[in-house]
């Protein structure tokens, strides 16, 4: 015998063409960002054992890359460089052959405009500390002289071909000299996308082996605690008051709560980092018959989206817009 119930939600979940109608949020490729690792001294790419299927690229192979992303319609890729030789103030970073900025012509080369070509402006990678900028003599972060090199790095990466520049140190006042810089040198049109709230996470250890961290100790001295939302609120506004055109979060599922009130605190976009730690973790599940790996990657993905990021950092962008675009 039928219930006398005038409203029936499951009407609306009778048919995939009914859920398809009034779905509400959605993953498209253009709004998804490849990270890329370009390492130096490689003959051919390398595997990441810690990230199945993510590789650091040789030049040639990061150019084909690129070249794939713009043609599924991915909205960007964002560069990470692995150089082979550190130092204490990361001098690779600002060296004009340097991996990165290589990487960087050969990846705008590779897209021209058909894809947002982004940088990550930080040291760690170019630091033997592994820290993301250089040291005071007592073995502290030293914010100021960070961030005048990170605006020059900015400024190289802009000359060299960058669309986007990211800095991800979280040093006070980086979006603002970088800004500054960027406006001085003629780049009125690069655009920043600031990590304005970015996580001492345990979440990014398989990044560290894709570009070959050498970090001793930790960066909670600059990293954000975890278990502050109010202050990351803090940081994003200075950003945006700064120059701020992007803000990022990071990582992006334990902190879907912050993409949601970073939208609401902010006027600009909001882009979220789903990062090593989450990619490796439904790799691993899925190997060991788990769970639905194609399912997990769309969910995951969507509840991104669902919080409130309009741009999604995650190795799985390119995978996800061939499925896309084969329908």
């Amino acid at each position: 015998m039928a219930m006398e119930l005038p409203v029936r939600p499951r009407r609306l979940r009778s048919t995939a063409v009914m859920r398809g109608l009034v779905a509400e949020y959605a993953v498209r490729p253009e709004q998804l960002v490849l990270p890329l690792f370009v390492a130096e001294g490689l003959a051919e790419p390398r595997p990441i054992g810690s990230m199945p299927g993510v590789v650091q690229h040789t030049l040639d192979s990061l150019a084909e890359a690129v070249a794939e992303a713009a043609e599924v319609g991915l909205g960007g890729v964002m560069l990470f460089g692995v150089p082979e030789q550190k130092d204490a103030r990361g001098s690779g970073a600002l060296a004009e052959d340097g991996i990165l900025n290589l990487g960087l012509r050969r990846a705008r080369e590779a897209a021209g405009d058909d894809l947002l070509i982004m940088s990550d402006v930080c040291l760690d990678e170019f630091t033997d500390h592994g820290h993301c900028g250089v040291l005071t003599p007592s073995g502290l972060v030293d914010n100021d002289a960070t961030v005048a090199l990170y605006a020059e790095m900015a400024v190289m990466h802009a000359e060299c071909g960058a669309h986007v520049v990211g800095p991800s140190g979280m040093m006070d006042g980086q979006v603002g000299a970088i800004r500054s810089a960027l406006d001085t040198a003629g780049q009125l049109d690069t655009a920043i996308l600031a990590y304005g709230a970015k996580y001492a996470s345990a979440f990014y250890g398989p990044f560290r082996e894709a570009v070959g961290s050498s970090l001793t100790g930790d960066r909670k001295t600059y990293q954000q605690d975890p278990a502050n939302l109010t202050e990351a609120l803090r940081e994003v506004r200075l950003d945006v008051a700064e120059g701020a055109d992007m803000i990022m979060v990071k990582p992006a599922l334990g902190f879907l709560d912050v993409i949601s009130a970073v939208r609401d605190a902010v006027d600009v976009p909001v882009a979220a980092y789903n990062v090593s730690g989450e990619y490796a973790m439904v790799e691993a599940a899925a190997a060991n018959g788990w769970l639905d790996r194609e399912r997990a990657i769309d969910e995951t993905l969507l509840s991104i989206r669902r919080a409130g990021a309009q741009v999604v950092l995650s190795y799985w962008a390119l995978e996800f817009a061939r499925r896309y675009r084969r329908g």
